[in-house]
């Protein structure tokens, strides 16, 4: 009988130290992501690590460990870890756009489009890829393919503020002024705290519409803002003056 009482103990000891270890490495992981978020990048390497020794299946550790490494300068070798990733989990949506993102940040954006491509393959209503592929496919300076995803994107995700900037840059470079304006007011609108559509369409107006006041309003917005590349817009147009 006792025997039995003995058994019945170390089995709930067992069963209470197993969430336990688990629960040990799910706060590793969840640290891990904030440290990554937070640019605490070695922090973020040592914690996603350790994590990664005990769970290393787990996509989304694999995926922050990558941008951890890319955060530090070391783009290889955040590369190779996304390939190790993919390697087990040749479908997984995220791990692909990252992938896609540092091959595009590494000027590589060819191969930064097939990658996209094979997000969008993995799911065709994925607007962030569809967004991705078609600012790779602006900087190709292949306009009308990358208007075809940003106007897909749009239509997925139309509350993305970064969709209309993205598509608003690529009316600009195909000379549609006054639609690229039209768009960097919808980004503004999406998101008004945002410097980047203000100084975008600032630089509509001062550049190649001829509307210096509004460019002026559109500055100083942006550089109260932080945007430092305004303030020195502003700069300039006082020079100028």
């Amino acid at each position: 009988m006792r025997h039995r009482h003995l058994t019945i103990i170390v089995a709930l000891c067992l069963a209470l130290i197993v969430p336990v270890a688990a629960w040990g490495g799910q706060n590793l992981l969840i640290k891990g992501i904030e440290a990554q978020k937070a640019g605490k990048n070695e922090k973020a390497m040592e914690l996603l690590g350790a994590y990664l020794k005990r769970y290393p299946q787990m996509a989304e550790a694999r995926r922050y460990y990558a941008q951890a490494l890319a955060g530090m300068g070391r783009k290889t070798e955040a590369l190779e870890e996304f390939n190790k990733g993919l390697a087990k989990h040749p479908r997984d949506i995220q791990l692909l756009i990252a992938k896609g993102n540092l091959l595009a940040g590494m000027g590589q954006r060819a191969e930064a489009i097939e990658v996209f491509t094979q997000a969008i393959n993995c799911d065709p209503r994925s607007a962030e890829a569809l967004k991705e592929r078609g600012e790779c496919q602006a900087q190709e300076g292949c306009f009308p393919e990358a208007m075809v995803d940003l106007n897909r994107a749009a239509k997925l995700t139309p509350l993305d503020p970064w969709v209309y900037n993205k598509r608003g840059i690529v009316w600009f470079c195909q000379g549609e002024y006054n639609k690229a304006v039209a768009d960097f007011s919808t980004a503004i609108r999406l998101a008004p705290d945002s410097p980047h559509a203000y100084f975008f369409r600032g630089n509509m107006y001062r550049h190649h519409l001829g509307q210096i006041d509004k460019a002026v309003a559109d500055y100083e917005k942006a550089c109260k803002l932080g945007h430092p590349l305004s303030c020195r817009e502003l700069e300039k147009l006082g020079k100028e003056k």
